[in-house]
């Protein structure tokens, strides 16, 4: 009997092929022993009484990371330019900003971050080149501390946009499985962002603000309460709405899926709430079987029919 030896390229491929299965075996045995994201996390909602000093500011934004991390928290939320200070309300223009002290600050809540350990969703004033105005911003820092995202205000006012550029882009992050979507103050009086953030998976809102007037009652009617519950509950999500805590500024709250308010913070002072996120919760939600439908472009519930009678909507 007569031995034939095999060609030394079939013993490489077999050797592949061998590794390729066991490193297979090994990624599937790993992705099942990894925990799956659980839906939930531990929201930090925060409030302070923003000013143009960008040290002072620095020093509350740190003082709340850490009131967070102290209390189990896993993302941060804060209101609209915390860290920078609002054109108009706390710097007559940005031309001579201290953008130096404002990276230097910056960089302390990164390293800050990485420490706790926290997301951290935080308001600035973000520059930009060719004498263009700066954008009014959201930064979206991970526990590693690194800057992984931006939300510039899309909709400014129009006294905004005598201060800032717009934005063109939604941004969507995702912590312990829960799909975040940001936006800042003005952009609450269109529906079609939210809903666009609905349909992108969106399950937990972090809408920041910087609203305050000259008289207590001139704040009650932005309304921004109850913007926070019907786009809450028009849209099947959690709604941070987070603001500064000056004087004659209404207090942060957390609205629910089914559009009651969950928690709110007191008003004018400076503080940190903890709620919990849980995507599995249920609510007393009616539209919540149809809005999947509805996002998708059906209109109605139900199975449409056909019929004469139906079509024809000059009798009766």
């Amino acid at each position: 009997m007569r031995f034939h030896p095999v060609p030394i390229q079939t013993h490489v491929l077999l050797a592949a092929a061998v590794a390729i299965l066991s490193a297979g075996v090994l990624l599937a045995a790993e992705a099942e022993t990894q925990p799956k994201p659980s839906g939930k996390l531990k929201l930090a909602t925060c409030q302070f009484p923003i000013s143009a000093d960008i040290s002072q500011n620095a020093r509350w934004i740190r003082h709340q990371i850490r009131q967070a991390k102290q209390k189990h928290a896993d993302l941060v939320h804060f209101p609209e330019t915390a860290l920078s200070g609002y054109a108009e309300e706390d710097h007559k223009t940005l031309d001579n900003l201290n953008w130096k002290l404002l990276r230097r600050e910056m960089q302390s809540i990164l390293a800050l971050a990485k420490q706790c350990g926290l997301w951290v969703v935080l308001g600035s004033t973000h520059r930009l080149t060719g004498g263009h105005k700066p954008h009014n911003s959201l930064y979206v820092i991970n526990p590693e501390g690194q800057l992984v995202d931006r939300y510039d205000k899309r909709f400014c006012t129009a006294g905004d946009l005598k201060h800032y550029s717009p934005g063109n882009h939604f941004v969507v992050f995702e912590v312990n499985g829960v799909k975040c979507g940001l936006l800042i103050c003005h952009d609450y009086r269109y529906p079609e962002l939210y809903r666009e953030y609905a349909r992108r998976g969106v399950r937990l809102m972090l809408h920041s603000f910087y609203n305050s007037g000259k008289t207590n009652q001139a704040v009650r009617r932005k309304l921004a309460r109850e913007y926070a519950q019907v786009h809450a509950s028009m849209n099947g999500i959690f709604a941070s709405y987070t603001n500064t805590s000056r004087r004659w500024s209404w207090p942060a709250c957390l609205a629910a899926p089914d559009g009651r308010i969950l928690a709110a913070l007191p008003q004018n002072q400076g503080a940190v709430m903890i709620n919990e996120v849980n995507i599995h919760r249920k609510f007393n939600d009616a539209s919540r079987r149809f809005r999947a439908d509805a996002l998708g472009g059906k209109l109605h519930s139900g199975q449409a029919i056909d019929d004469p009678r139906s079509k024809d909507r000059t009798s009766y």
